[in-house]
């Protein structure tokens, strides 16, 4: 959650912020109503508790029947203490419920509106033009049935809608992307990981990922634990409640983990192929910084998102997300979306956010403060490497040939016994 002391000093600023994620700016209010409840709860507890251990020196000090009229005076003192207690604890749980109905401050230049209100950073490479190639472009499902890749009939068989088998090269291809993912965070200094994948709600919760979105998580109500959509949800739990060492830079891990998400609320929508699925893979990077490094993170995720989709020889373009397309945690979100053919527009196939210091406050991950006097909330960031699906239908769509086969990438080839394109089988 946003910190108390930022609201209180510049409610204007939540308030716009609210406006432009298109939610209610009175949680603003709601929020500051209930902090102040909660302040003069705590300062009544306070003075009761200070007239109590006070009073409790007269008491040990009295004798007689002077002692006796003091004893009954201090059960009153602490049935009172005890009454202030539970209503300064009562105003707090109010208060934390109203802070998280705010989402975490955008950052100034973020366009306002809703998810068509995105804007453009830059287009990277040009679709192809199929008809002057003289053949019409197939769809990455029909392609991957062709090579034996993707099978999502008996997906549905075994699983229900949205899930899918991949099979031979469709496998492979998944290693290697993921593959190529790891070799290439490694590179830029990310540690390695292999996550749990099942967590528990206080992580859930504290990674921003049961407010608005719960609906879209499983959850294993037998052992009340729930099953991640991202490795991020580990990654911002790894330090919860220390004190982390920044002062030789910044935490950057990247794990490799299967992912799972509901999908509620998107019946009807991408119901062909593997575009919009229950499971898949993902490599994901995760950063722990000081607040005034986190711009500088943000930018270097992306850069990182960048040089993958290079690699993988894609035509993308990049995006700021507009406010009301944000995530509760995220300040800021750039996406990158590749161009698929068949579909005629760009999708996304990667994402990092700036979820500045509103993931670490609620894990409570600190640091030392380099100017002295305690400790302080660190920023968090993250972003897409990879995952397996939607980049497989941007390979097979945008390489695809005219006699079915299909190109690989020259970055991909060492993950793929140095193959230089697939053939449908039989071919």
């Amino acid at each position: 959650m946003i910190d108390i002391r930022d609201l209180r000093a510049d409610p204007d600023r939540a308030r716009a912020s609210q406006t432009a994620r298109g939610e209610d700016p009175g949680a603003v209010d709601a929020a500051l109503a209930a902090d102040e409840r909660h302040r003069s709860a705590l300062a009544a507890f306070e003075s009761a508790r200070a007239e109590q251990k006070s009073f409790g020196k007269q008491v040990a000090q009295a004798k007689g029947e002077e002692k006796q009229a003091l004893v009954a005076r201090a059960q009153e003192l602490s049935a009172r203490v005890k009454q202030l207690q539970a209503e300064a604890d009562e105003a707090a749980t109010e208060r934390a419920t109203q802070m998280r109905r705010i989402g975490n401050l955008i950052i100034d230049g973020v366009p306002a509106g809703g998810e068509d209100d995105f804007v453009v950073l830059e287009e990277v490479g040009a679709p192809r033009d199929f008809s002057a190639e003289g053949f019409e472009p197939r769809d990455h499902l029909e392609l991957g049935e062709a090579l034996r890749a993707i099978d999502t009939a008996r997906g549905a068989k075994v699983s229900g809608a949205r899930f899918y088998f991949l099979l031979g090269i469709g496998a492979r291809l998944e290693h290697a992307l993921m593959g190529l993912a790891q070799q290439i965070t490694q590179e830029e200094g990310f540690v390695p990981v292999v996550p749990p994948t099942l967590v528990r709600p206080a992580t859930m919760d504290g990674a921003g990922f049961l407010d608005a979105h719960a609906d879209e998580v499983y959850r294993l109500e037998a052992d009340d634990l729930y099953l991640t959509g991202t490795s991020e949800v580990a990654l911002a739990g790894l330090h919860a409640d220390e004190i982390v060492d920044l002062s030789d830079g910044p935490l950057r891990y990247a794990a490799t983990s299967t992912c799972y998400r509901r999908e509620a609320g998107s019946y009807g929508k991408d119901t062909r192929g593997i575009f919009r699925v229950h499971q898949f893979t993902k490599t994901e990077m995760f950063v722990h910084c000081r607040p005034e490094d986190a711009v500088a993170e943000h930018a270097n995720l992306l850069r990182i998102e960048r040089r993958i989709l290079d690699a993988l020889e894609l035509p993308y373009r990049v995006i700021d997300v507009a406010a009301g397309d944000l995530g509760g945690a995220a300040a800021r979100k750039y996406d990158c979306e590749a161009w698929i053919p068949t579909q005629g527009r760009y999708r996304e196939l990667t994402s990092t956010s700036n979820c500045t210091t509103f993931q670490a406050r609620r894990l409570a991950i600190r640091e030392r403060d380099p100017q002295g006097g305690g400790t302080r909330t660190v920023a968090t960031l993250n972003g897409t490497a990879l995952t397996s699906t939607r980049p497989i239908i941007a390979l097979l769509e945008n390489h695809q040939q005219a006699d079915g086969s299909v190109h690989v990438p020259e970055a991909l080839r060492p993950f793929l016994s140095g193959m230089e394109s697939l053939t449908p089988a039989g071919d």
